[in-house]
């Protein structure tokens, strides 16, 4: 079943002969419940693209939809609560709140959009995060892979239907990528999650169930694994 959806999308910047075409008419579909890998080098269009599938940037043209949901025609205030209720956001720095606990940081998404959280679901995402002994811990005593591993609990504790993450793995060393990205996999299966993954490491891209490539803005490729 299909999840998230792009037609025609497209955002430019500039104009003349200064325009910039950081995406040109990009056509995308993603099953619901497949981890989907985006490919290219710097400057190709990849994170743009996914700000724009998390609402987080207007498209200059074309739609982007969720579910039922065509995000791309909601004002900034529906944008906002349906971020926060709908898509989870891993980025490549973890974005932590230095002076609250492990546990108060997975919660604090949840707590922000005034709802009760699923404290059971929650403990689950710990335990398989290897989470459950640093939950009174803070940011600043953990590794880089402990902390990216508290930014995907985050991102999974408000029960979203997408997570997106921003070259999650670019601040790891490589033992540490491989492991945070199994895990990563393995809780969006345990959990149902979508997930969808920019990154420019080719040996990263390939724990996803498909790959897709852009270049210069638009989609030139793609293969099943």
């Amino acid at each position: 079943m299909e999840i998230l959806k792009t037609e025609g999308l497209k955002k430019y910047y500039g104009e003349g002969e200064g325009l910039v075409k950081a995406l040109d008419g990009v056509d995308l579909s993603i099953e619901a419940g497949s981890f989907t890998a985006i490919v290219g080098t710097s400057g190709s269009g990849k994170s743009t693209l996914l700000h724009m599938l998390g609402g987080l940037d207007v498209p200059t043209g074309g739609t982007v939809t969720v579910g039922e949901k065509t995000i791309s025609a909601m004002n900034d205030e529906e944008l906002t609560v349906f971020r926060r209720r709908q898509i989870g956001f891993v980025f490549q720095n973890y974005n932590l709140v230095p002076m609250l606990t492990v546990h108060e940081n997975i919660l604090l998404p949840v707590q922000l959009d005034g709802a009760q959280p699923d404290l059971g679901y929650v403990a689950q995402i710990e335990q398989l995060l290897g989470l459950a002994e640093k939950r009174e811990r803070m940011p600043s005593s953990l590794s880089g892979g402990q902390q990216q591993r508290v930014a995907i609990a985050r991102a999974l504790a408000a029960k979203p239907a997408i997570l997106l993450a921003d070259e999650p793995t670019g601040n790891l060393d490589s033992k540490t990528s491989l492991e945070v990205l199994g895990l990563l996999k393995r809780s969006g299966r345990q959990f149902h999650q979508t997930i969808v993954m920019i990154t420019h490491n080719e040996e990263i891209a390939q724990m996803a169930d498909r790959i897709l490539r852009i270049e210069d803005g638009r989609l030139v490729g793609g293969e099943d694994r």
